[in-house]
């Protein structure tokens, strides 16, 4: 079974452009939940250009899925989600100004902090994911870490999705995720994944536990409505 953990921060970066509230993030995730929605995911950044760490409280309050809570883990974010206590937290190495998510963490180099932030997010009872490319090498560093998962960065899998170079680049999203699952790490997904490519990644990747969907997924509601955009993504999950 994998599960469908939706990205809200356009939601937030909407709600932001007008200095208001609407759309409410915390009623837009409900509605979410209520046609099946299995988590809700966020990442605020430094800039509160979409999500904020409030909508993080508000949402550990006022939901009853999966919460999981994406960053770089600089000490304002590990002391939010600390408090916070979500159901997941996904470190990424994003760098304050990124525009969005662009690469994996080199956690052999990164291995001392990588530790570190990982323990003390386990110790308050938080799972731990890793955002890492689709390198078999690295899941044995990430392994290291004591992260209880990883999350496969799936950009350059969607980019070759229906091109001639896809089966080079798939290859190594397999030989990574079959690594994870050798080793015992839990296997999570996502970047630009969407209605097109997403039923082959669940049926053809190794231990697929989760994938987070934000962009494709809140851009396909424009034009097919909440409701069949989010059966749909289920129908590619089942």
């Amino acid at each position: 079974m994998t599960a469908l953990s939706v990205n809200i921060n356009k939601v937030a970066l909407l709600r932001n452009s007008r200095g208001c509230d609407e759309p409410n993030v915390l009623q837009f995730s409900q509605d979410l939940i209520k046609l099946g929605a299995e988590g809700i995911t966020l990442h605020p950044r430094p800039d509160g250009r979409h999500a904020l760490y409030s909508d993080v409280y508000e949402l550990k309050k006022n939901i009853d899925v999966e919460l999981n809570v994406e960053g770089y883990p600089s000490e304002d974010f590990l002391e939010m989600v600390c408090e916070v206590k979500p159901d997941q937290c996904t470190l990424v190495p994003d760098p304050p100004g990124a525009l969005t998510s662009d690469s994996g963490w080199d956690c052999e180099k990164n291995m001392d902090f990588l530790q570190k932030v990982v323990a003390r997010l386990q110790a308050e009872g938080v799972r731990v994911s890793i955002f890492l490319d689709p390198d078999p090498v690295q899941v044995n560093f990430a392994m290291k870490t004591g992260t209880d998962r990883i999350e496969l960065y799936t950009q350059s899998y969607a980019e070759s999705y229906g091109t001639d170079s896809f089966e080079k680049v798939f290859a190594g999203y397999f030989a990574t995720a079959a690594r994870a699952v050798e080793l015992g790490v839990g296997v999570n997904a996502g970047h630009d994944l969407n209605q097109e490519n997403l039923t082959y990644l669940k049926q053809n990747l190794p231990g697929l536990a989760e994938v987070s969907i934000g962009h494709a997924l809140i851009s396909e509601m424009l034009y097919q409505g909440m409701e069949t955009t989010i059966k749909n993504y289920l129908d590619c999950l089942k």
